[in-house]
C-alpha cells in the first residue's frame, strides 16, 4: 500500500493591495497621453497658442512626419522671461484665474497642459521675443521644468537672436514612450493629418498668413496669403473646382428665419460679433448639388474652436441625402458663434468637442437654412462639356516635330481619350483654374489605354430622332370619300416627342402599393446601370425582337419585347388610377371587337363552349365591371357597349390597334376577378402585352433575294414606323422607367462581345 502524501499547507488568501500615491512624473506622463496623441494634436495646441497671442503669420516645418521635428514659428506678442521658468509645468496659464472666467472665455486655451504635456513626451524648446526686450530668449524644457541645453550648463534662459514672436520646437517626439511611437502610422500619414489642420486653421482665419513645408523642400506644401478671405481660402487649398460651386448663407437667433443664400461671387465678411446674452449666430459655406465627393469635409468652427460634433453632422448629411446620389458627399465650412457663457469648453481633454444650450434648436434651424438654399439652387444644374471644333489642323510646334512615333503615338491616345469621356466632362477652360495650386480635390489623369476607351456617348443624337415616322394606320385621307383602299392619303405633321416625367400616381390600396414594393424588392442593380447608362446600336432581329446595345465596353443583345412588356406593366402600375387617355373615332362596338378575336381562336372548342356563349360571358363580365374599369385603367366602355377610350400608358407612343379585339378578348379568362390584388396584376400584365410593338413580318425571300410575294407600301411603312418608336420612345423610356427584375438575366439579356476580350483575342492572331 502506497505511502499517503502529505498535504500542502493552505495559504491565507491575498489581501488588498494598498492605495498608494503616484509620482508627479508617472501622473504628468498619463496625462500628457491624453491630450498629446500624435504630431498632429500637438501642432493643434501650439497654432491656438499662438493664434491667441495675435499672430498673423504662422510657419510650420516638420520633419518624419513630426515625430523627428515639428516646429511653429509665430509673429504674435511672445512670452516674458519672468515667466519661461513656470512656463511648460502644469496648469500655468495666462487665459484665466478663476474658475468663473470660464464662462466669459474667448480664447483657445485655458487650462495650460499643451506645453506641459509635450514637454514630458519630447525636448521642447522655445525661443521668444517681445516687442519690449531687446533680445530674445531660449529655454529648454524636460518633464514639464527647465533643463540646460547642453551638459554642464545651467538651466536659465539665455539671450539670443530673433524675432518678435516666438518659436517653439518639439523633437523626438514620444521617445520615452515606445508604445505610443509604435502605434503611429507612416511619417506620409501623420504629415496629411499635419496638412489637414494647418488647411483647417487657414480657411477659417483668413487673416492670419500659414506656411507649411517638410525640412529641405524649398516650396511649401500649404501656403496662404494675409489680409485673405474665407473663400479665397477655400479656392486656394481645395481648388477652383470645389469653390465655384460654393453657397454662403448666414443664419442666426436674431432675425429667428431662414438666412439668404447665395452662389459665392464675392468676398464677405466673417463672423458678426455675438452681443446679446444666449445669442448666436452662423456662417457657412456649403457646396450645392453639382459638386459631389466620396467622402464628407466638414469644417466645424464653434467660437473660433475646431471641434467635432457628431449631431451636426448627421443633420447636414440628412439635408444632403435628398439632394446627392447616393455614395456621394458635401463639402462644408460652418463657423458657429454662441455666447461663451452658453458653452461648455471643458467637456474633452483635448477641447475637440464642446456643449451649448439649445443644441437642438440652433443645429435644427442651421439644417433648415442649408435646406432651403440647396432647394433653390437645385433648380437647375450646370454642366460643363468640351466642344470638338471640325475643320481645322492645329499646327505642331517645332519642338515637337522632332518627337519619335512612339510619343507621338502615346499623345494621340491622350487626346482620344478626352474626347471620349461620356458624360462630356473636360477641364475648366478659365485660366485661372489652371494657375490654381493643387489642392485635395485635384487629382492626376491616368492614362487610358485603347481596349478601355468607351467611344460613345449618351448624348448623341441623329437626325432620323428628330423627324418621327407615322404608322400607316395613322395616315389621314385628303377626301372623305371615295374607295378607302384606293383615295390619296397624306401625312399629318408628325409630333415631336415630348420629354414629360411620368410621376407615379398617389395610391392607399395596400394591393397596388405591395405590388409596387415588389416591383422595388426584384430590383436588379446591374442590369438596371446597363439600361440606364446603355447606349442604342440596332435591332438586329426584328422578326425575334432581337436589339443590341453598348454600355461602357461591353455589347448586350437584348430581348426588346420581353423589356417593353416589363416596362409597360411598371408604367401602368406607376398610373395607377391616374392614366391619360387614348380616344376612338368613332368608338368600336365591344361585341364585335370580341367577336372577331373569338372568330379566330382555335382551342374554344376544347372548352365545349359556343363562340357566342363566349361572347355573351366576356361582354357580360366586362359590362358589369366597366365603372371601375373607367375609373382605375382609364378603360372607357360606354352604357350601349362602345369602346370609348383606352389608357395611354406612354407618351407619343400609340399601340398596334390591330391587337386591340385580342386584348378585350383575354380580359375575361386571363384576369383573376376574384381578388383585388391578383385582378390588378393580370389586367396589367394583359394591358402590357397589348402594348408591346409586334413587327410587321414581311414576306420571306428566296435564294435569289427577292421576295416571294409583293411587299405593300403600308407593310413596309409599319415596320419603319415600328422600328422608329423601339429605338427613339421605347429605349429611352426603359433607361428612365424601367426597373428590371433579375428574371430578364434568364434569356432576354445576353452579352456578346466585350471590348478588353477582344484584343486579347487579336493579340494571339
Amino acid at each position: 500500500m502506497a505511502a499517503a502524501t502529505p498535504e500542502r499547507p493552505v495559504s491565507p488568501p491575498p489581501g488588498p493591495r494598498p492605495i498608494q500615491r503616484l509620482q508627479e512624473s508617472v501622473i504628468n506622463r498619463i496625462a500628457a497621453g491624453e491630450i498629446i496623441h500624435r504630431p498632429a494634436s500637438a501642432l493643434k495646441e501650439l497654432i491656438e497658442n499662438s493664434l491667441d497671442a495675435g499672430a498673423t503669420s504662422i510657419k510650420v516645418t516638420v520633419k518624419d512626419g513630426g515625430m523627428k521635428l515639428l516646429q511653429i514659428q509665430d509673429n504674435g506678442c511672445g512670452i516674458r522671461k519672468e515667466d519661461l521658468p513656470i512656463l511648460a509645468e502644469r496648469f500655468t496659464t495666462s487665459k484665466l484665474s478663476s474658475f468663473s472666467d470660464l464662462s466669459r472665455l474667448t480664447t483657445y486655451g485655458f487650462r495650460g497642459e499643451a506645453l506641459a504635456s509635450i514637454s514630458y513626451v519630447s525636448n521642447l524648446t522655445v525661443v521668444t521675443k517681445t516687442k519690449a526686450d531687446t533680445c530674445a530668449w531660449k529655454a529648454c524644457y524636460v518633464d514639464g521644468s527647465l533643463a540646460p541645453a547642453k551638459t554642464g550648463a545651467t538651466a536659465d534662459p539665455k539671450p539670443c537672436a530673433g524675432n518678435d514672436g516666438t518659436t517653439i520646437t518639439v523633437e523626438n517626439l514620444f521617445y520615452n514612450t515606445p508604445t505610443r511611437l509604435s502605434a503611429l502610422r507612416g511619417s506620409s500619414e501623420e504629415y496629411s493629418r499635419i496638412l489637414d489642420v494647418v488647411t483647417r486653421y487657414a480657411i477659417h482665419n483668413p487673416h492670419v498668413s500659414f506656411t507649411c513645408k517638410r525640412t529641405g523642400n524649398p516650396s511649401p506644401d500649404v501656403s496662404t496669403p494675409s489680409s485673405s478671405t474665407t473663400l479665397q481660402s477655400i479656392r486656394l487649398l481645395y481648388g477652383q473646382t470645389l469653390a465655384k460651386e460654393l453657397l454662403h448663407t448666414s443664419v442666426s437667433s436674431f432675425g429667428k428665419g431662414k438666412g439668404r443664400a447665395s452662389p459665392v461671387s464675392c468676398d464677405t465678411s466673417d463672423e458678426d460679433a455675438v452681443e446679446e446674452e444666449n445669442s448666436w449666430s452662423a456662417d457657412a459655406y456649403f457646396t450645392n448639388a453639382n459638386y459631389q465627393a466620396k467622402r464628407m469635409t466638414l469644417l466645424l468652427f464653434i467660437n473660433h474652436r475646431l471641434v467635432e460634433s457628431s449631431r451636426i453632422k448627421r443633420a447636414l448629411e440628412a439635408v444632403y441625402n435628398g439632394v446627392l446620389a447616393k455614395g456621394a458627399s458635401p463639402f462644408i465650412y460652418l463657423s458657429l458663434q454662441i455666447d461663451p457663457k452658453s458653452v461648455d469648453v471643458n467637456v474633452h481633454p483635448t477641447k475637440k468637442e464642446v456643449h451649448f444650450l439649445n443644441e437642438d434648436a440652433i443645429i435644427e434651424q442651421i439644417a433648415d437654412t442649408v435646406q432651403h438654399a440647396l432647394i433653390g439652387q437645385s433648380q437647375s444644374r450646370v454642366y460643363e462639356y468640351q466642344t470638338l471644333l471640325t475643320g481645322g489642323v492645329a499646327e505642331i510646334p517645332s519642338s515637337q516635330k522632332s518627337k519619335g512615333k512612339r510619343k507621338a503615338r502615346e499623345e494621340e491616345d491622350m487626346d482620344a481619350t478626352e474626347e471620349s469621356q461620356p458624360n462630356g466632362a473636360s477641364n475648366s477652360d478659365n485660366p485661372e483654374d489652371n494657375q490654381s495650386a493643387p489642392g485635395p480635390s485635384q487629382t492626376a489623369k491616368r492614362k487610358v489605354y485603347s481596349y478601355q476607351k468607351v467611344r460613345t456617348s449618351l448624348k448623341d443624337r441623329t437626325l432620323d430622332s428628330m423627324f418621327p415616322v407615322t404608322h400607316p394606320s395613322q395616315l389621314k385621307r385628303t377626301d372623305s370619300g371615295g374607295d378607302e383602299d384606293n383615295s390619296p392619303r397624306t401625312l399629318e405633321t408628325p409630333p415631336m416627342v415630348r420629354d414629360r416625367e411620368i410621376k407615379e400616381s398617389q395610391c392607399f390600396l395596400k394591393s397596388v402599393r405591395d405590388l409596387r414594393n415588389s416591383v422595388t424588392k426584384a430590383k436588379h442593380h446591374q442590369l438596371s446601370e446597363i439600361l440606364a447608362k446603355h447606349t442604342f446600336v440596332g435591332v438586329v432581329d426584328p422578326a425575334r425582337c432581337l436589339s443590341l446595345v453598348q454600355h461602357g465596353t461591353r455589347l448586350y443583345l437584348l430581348n426588346h419585347g420581353s423589356l417593353a412588356a416589363e416596362l409597360f406593366y411598371q408604367l401602368g402600375l406607376r398610373q395607377f388610377g391616374n392614366f391619360s387617355r387614348i380616344r376612338l373615332d368613332p368608338p368600336p362596338d365591344l361585341r364585335m371587337l370580341i367577336t372577331l378575336a373569338i372568330d379566330a381562336e382555335e382551342a374554344l372548342e376544347q372548352s365545349g363552349m359556343t363562340k357566342a356563349d363566349a361572347v355573351n360571358r366576356i361582354v357580360n363580365l366586362l359590362m358589369a365591371r366597366r365603372d371601375m374599369l373607367h375609373e382605375y385603367f382609364s378603360l372607357g366602355i360606354s352604357e350601349n357597349g362602345l369602346v370609348e377610350t383606352l389608357p395611354m400608358l406612354l407618351r407619343d407612343y400609340t399601340p398596334n390597334l390591330d391587337k386591340l379585339p385580342l386584348f378585350l378578348m383575354r380580359l375575361g379568362p386571363q384576369v383573376d376577378w376574384t381578388e383585388e390584388l391578383p385582378c390588378f396584376d393580370t389586367f396589367l400584365r394583359e394591358l402590357s402585352y397589348f402594348y408591346v410593338p409586334e413587327p410587321v413580318l414581311l414576306p420571306e425571300r428566296n435564294t435569289r433575294g427577292a421576295a416571294a410575294e409583293p411587299i405593300s407600301e403600308q407593310d413596309v411603312g409599319a415596320q419603319k414606323a415600328t422600328l422608329w418608336q423601339i429605338q427613339h420612345i421605347l429605349f429611352p423610356a426603359m433607361a428612365r422607367y424601367l426597373v428590371p427584375p433579375k428574371s430578364l438575366l434568364d434569356r432576354d439579356v445576353v452579352q456578346v462581345a466585350d471590348l478588353p476580350d477582344l484584343y486579347r483575342v487579336f493579340e494571339r492572331c
